[in-house]
């Protein structure tokens, strides 16, 4: 099994994260590791995002024969994020 973490292991652990400190019973130190962990996970999740909505321009491009840049919409974007971690 790899050990490189994946977007749908990071979602997890992203909302594992928000219950945690929604739940309010972790201590502040805690609570402030969570959010780091948190911002980490979230950095990840963007740039795989963000990469996969390069390969889908290019692949978009590539069948379209053209040279025109697409580019996916941000709420595209993230409800394709979301359908994925589901």
């Amino acid at each position: 099994m790899s050990s490189e973490l994946t977007f749908e292991q990071a979602m997890a652990r992203l909302e594992q994260i928000v219950a945690t400190l929604e739940s309010g019973r972790s201590t502040l130190d805690d609570s402030l590791k969570l959010f780091e962990e948190g911002a980490r996970l979230t950095a990840f999740c963007q740039n795989a995002l963000k990469t996969a909505e390069q390969k889908i321009v290019k692949l978009t491009n590539a069948e379209n024969g053209d040279g025109e840049t697409l580019s996916v919409p941000e709420d595209t974007m993230r409800s394709m994020g979301e359908a994925l971690s589901e």
